[in-house]
């Protein structure tokens, strides 16, 4: 059963199938830590890209800063995007598929069945952001390196942010993340099985479907939604400074990029490639997984 398919089966009279709901919570978050475990090796590209999005610097210069830094700081801020990536997972497939079910059994007619899976991705997009904008936060201050004096360890960061006004602190940022959240989880879950089923029709076999469903599904949202990405990562990652709204920060961006697309989506190139990579192989092992319990 593909993920995000509208025609789920009800059994019994219609009721909710217990079991399948938490495999798909279980399935979501073993594909995304299978799918996360590169990050271990590619961070520093990671890292690198954040100094790019931060400091509007080339690769050169980011890596010299990197590697002026030395390799002890290399890793830090490595922590919260893996513990991230895997509840992610869990969360958001596991909460869209209950919202989908939930949806099928209620909407009826009142809404055309291929539009349920983008909907119910919607409203996962949503908790989604609620959950885990303080991860993000705390891993963009983690991964700034003018942070490293004044807080030097997680701990410090933590306490920090406490003491903090919750916008201030651990959800600084909140609606660009929730924007980029709802509109991403919307456009994954709504087009992954259509092109999964398009690319299916060329012979490939339904994991290498998956997979270029995936990916290709990811390369048309990381292209759209980066922008607020790169606004996110400058707005958590001071700490400490006069507070500003989003379109305030949002013209600051745009001004520190000499209102220019090119510079604006500097690093961008390196975050979709590995988007669509993590998509594609997240995408093919769920979907495996629910196949097989189906």
């Amino acid at each position: 059963m593909m993920a995000g398919s509208p025609d789920h089966k009800q059994e019994d009279g219609g009721d909710f199938n217990t079991v399948i709901r938490l495999q798909s919570y279980l399935h979501g978050g073993t594909s995304s830590l299978l799918s996360a475990l590169p990050t271990l090796f590619v961070f520093p590209v990671y890292k690198t890209i954040f100094r790019q999005q931060i400091h509007n610097t080339s690769v050169h210069r980011a890596v010299g800063q990197l590697y002026k830094e030395g390799p002890v700081k290399l890793y830090r801020g490595v922590v919260p995007p893996l513990l991230m990536r895997t509840l992610n997972g869990t969360l958001l497939f596991g909460l869209q598929d209950t919202l989908l079910r939930h949806l099928s059994l209620t909407t009826h007619n009142a809404t055309s069945a291929a539009a349920l899976p983008a909907l119910a991705g919607f409203g996962a997009g949503m908790v989604e952001a609620v959950v885990f904008t303080p991860f993000e936060r705390v891993q963009n201050v983690l991964q700034n390196g003018q942070n490293d004096r004044h807080l030097p360890s997680l701990r410090s960061v933590l306490m920090r942010l406490k003491v903090q006004r919750i916008s201030q602190g651990y959800y600084r940022a909140f609606l660009p993340i929730a924007a980029r959240n709802t509109l991403g989880s919307s456009l994954y879950f709504g087009l992954k099985g259509p092109v999964c089923v398009l690319v299916a029709g060329q012979g490939l076999s339904p994991m290498g479907s998956s997979f270029v469903s995936g990916t290709l599904t990811s390369m048309a949202i990381s292209l759209t939604l980066y922008p607020l990405s790169v606004l996110v990562a400058n707005m958590q990652a001071q700490v400490g400074r006069e507070v500003k709204g989003v379109i305030t920060c949002w013209r600051a961006l745009w001004k520190s990029r000499n209102h220019s697309v090119a510079l604006l989506y500097r690093g961008g190139t390196l975050v979709i490639l590995r988007s669509c990579i993590t998509w594609g192989i997240t995408t093919a092992i769920y979907d495996r997984q629910q196949q097989q319990s189906s």
